[in-house]
């Protein structure tokens, strides 16, 4: 069993920046990939970012490439989202997964645990 726990959201002006946080409990993740994840209201979850299980690789969602970055520490068991640049449009709740594989995996149906959430808000 898994247990994951996002920390690191809360509210913030449009240009500013959010380190969100991935803890994980009951199993390391040293051999799986992982995911963060964002649903607006009145929205769908959506693909955000993921990282392969050694951190070698990385993909994006287009509407994040180039201000956010996914990164994992495997001696804390924790995986991080830096979200520079913040817009209105990226206010939603955000959660981690971890993928049943070892590469990344824009795919939901590929993550097996998952985190409650943490809110980011972004004010204009």
């Amino acid at each position: 069993q898994v247990q994951l726990a996002e920390s690191g959201g809360g509210s913030v002006q449009a240009g500013g920046s959010l380190r969100l946080s991935c803890a994980a409990s009951g199993r390391t993740l040293y051999v799986y990939s992982m995911g963060w994840f964002r649903q607006a209201p009145g929205k769908e979850r959506e693909f955000v970012a993921c990282i392969n299980w050694n951190g070698a690789t990385t993909s994006y969602a287009d509407s994040v490439k180039d201000r956010f970055t996914i990164s994992r520490d495997h001696a804390k068991n924790t995986v991080y989202l830096q979200m520079n640049s913040l817009k209105p449009d990226d206010t939603a709740v955000y959660t981690c997964a971890k993928s049943r594989g070892t590469t990344c995996s824009r795919a939901i149906g590929e993550y097996d645990y998952w985190g409650q959430g943490t809110q980011v808000t972004v004010s204009s």
